[in-house]
């Protein structure tokens, strides 16, 4: 059931919202909709009300709004609309004599044509999909901000110091170290203690431990910022698993949720910072790793997957290697006021659109291999594993899926809205529309790359199954 319903109620809702934005404005426009589907091919199901057929079709791959158009066979293409419902004769069930085609004999009045509409009214019902896509990822964020809190990470124990350049006295404080106050201001939380450093005001940090007393200056010729200082100490993470992607080499060498990984190619690990530089400096090496499971030791063999990422420092791109393993949430909720929520949910959107938009700048670049790239298995498994997880899960999923249509509906491809906004643009510019041919080509190509983009990540999907499979 989890297999079956939590695919179709994430990817389900993010496509319904997306294109009930471009119903919602085409409608506001006055553009003529008679058709709004959700899933591609033979109907399950289908209801006419008013102007509009609603439709509910066998393939949850997408979805479409059909407009009324002079382009009209290339409209339904580009939507999906491949089936072509032509209009109704007076034998045909649900034939209306006082409707517009296709459901009754009356022709469309040019007015209601989405090219009968200007430049700035197209733009509108082209963005609006994308901007229903953000707004539900920002309520959301709100709803379980409101509901369960904001999450904070208990601990001030210091795991790892990286002093900046020009901050010597930070390396005062030693991993283990406990963090009290930032700036004479108490801290109950690694959070109020990246807050505070964050917002200091004054010519130094002054950060007290259990220990001792570092003032840090960030002002002056040299000084780091009162960010870098924030970045340059890490909170102390158990090298405890909390999550085991689905067909990665943690998963395929039997590595499970709640096993604490005490020693890698006999080497001690005590913490996560200390596993992860272990794994990623081992790229295609096998590891030997040495876990404790419910009080007894267990040991296995990894070998870490090659990935490209960028080194933050230099910009350049380096090869790290991944075992597909997260580590056990540190965190706890914290209740949050209506403004903290509405804040916070605009921050998370924010935040999670950036690292969005940076992984498919690093996908383009190839500073990220496509290898990386998740199709329609990769969603299902994970809305499974998040129904599994809880229903906050499944909602983070949500708003996660729903950001990441929005930016790749953005793209520049002609079937995307972004490259049907190019177009439009270009044709105002241009002052007369492209000729027949010309849309031919630009559709011919839009289809062909999401065709690549679909089988790629859809290969990727599969090698990931069988590698698992045959494991």
């Amino acid at each position: 059931m989890l297999a079956l319903v939590a695919p179709v109620l994430v990817f389900g809702l993010v496509i319904f919202v997306h294109e009930l934005g471009h119903f919602m404005a085409a409608k506001l426009v006055g553009v003529y909709t008679p058709r709004f589907s959700i899933g591609f091919g033979p109907a399950l199901f289908r209801r006419r009300r008013g102007e509009t057929e609603y439709v509910l079709a066998l393939l949850p791959l997408g979805g479409y709004v059909r407009m009324a158009s002079r382009h009209d066979a290339e409209a339904a293409l580009l939507e999906g609309g491949s089936e072509e419902s032509g209009a109704l004769t007076p034998a045909d069930k649900g034939y209306d004599p006082n409707a517009l085609q296709p459901f009754g004999p009356l022709p469309v009045p040019e007015h209601r044509w989405f090219e009968s509409k200007g430049l700035l009214a197209r733009l509108f019902i082209m963005v609006a999909g994308v901007v229903m896509n953000v707004v539900l990822a920002y309520t959301v964020f709100l709803v379980l901000d409101l509901h369960y809190g904001n999450r904070v990470v208990a601990s001030r124990v210091v795991g790892e110091v990286h002093s900046p350049a020009g901050a010597p006295a930070l390396t005062q404080i030693q991993p283990g170290d406990t963090i009290v106050a930032v700036n004479g201001e108490r801290a109950s939380s690694w959070n109020d203690v990246l807050d505070r450093i964050e917002a200091t005001t004054g010519d130094a940090v002054t950060i007290r431990t259990n220990r001792t007393e570092v003032r840090v200056p960030v002002r002056g010729a040299g000084a780091p910022t009162s960010q870098d200082v924030a970045e340059g100490l890490n909170v102390f993470m158990p090298s405890v698993i909390g999550e085991i992607l689905p067909g990665s080499p943690a998963d395929r060498a039997g590595l499970r949720a709640g096993d604490s990984v005490v020693a890698i190619d006999h080497h001690p690990i005590s913490q996560w910072s200390e596993l992860l530089a272990r794994v990623s400096a081992s790229p295609g090496m096998t590891l030997p790793f040495s876990v404790v499971r419910a009080g007894a030791p267990v040991t296995m063999s990894i070998r870490p997957e090659s990935t490209t990422v960028q080194d933050p420092s230099t910009r350049s791109a380096r090869t790290v290697g991944r075992i597909g393993a997260v580590n056990a949430s540190v965190t706890i909720r914290q209740p949050m006021s209506t403004g903290e929520s509405v804040r916070a949910a605009g921050r998370q959107t924010m935040e999670t659109a950036k690292t969005i938009a940076v992984t498919v700048k690093r996908l383009v670049t190839r500073e990220m291999s496509v290898r990386q790239l998740g199709g329609p298995i990769a969603i299902t498994q994970a809305s499974v594993a998040a129904a599994k997880s809880g229903l906050d899960s499944v909602f983070y999923l949500i708003a996660l899926l729903s950001i990441n249509v929005a930016i790749l509906n953005m793209l520049p491809i002609p079937i995307l809205d972004g490259g049907q906004i190019l177009i439009n643009v270009a044709e105002a510019a241009k002052g007369s529309p492209f000729s027949m041919r010309t849309r031919e080509y630009i559709m011919r190509f839009g289809l062909v790359a999401i065709l690549l983009i679909f089988a790629l990540s859809t290969f990727n999907d599969v090698r990931s199954f069988l590698g698992r499979l045959l494991s």
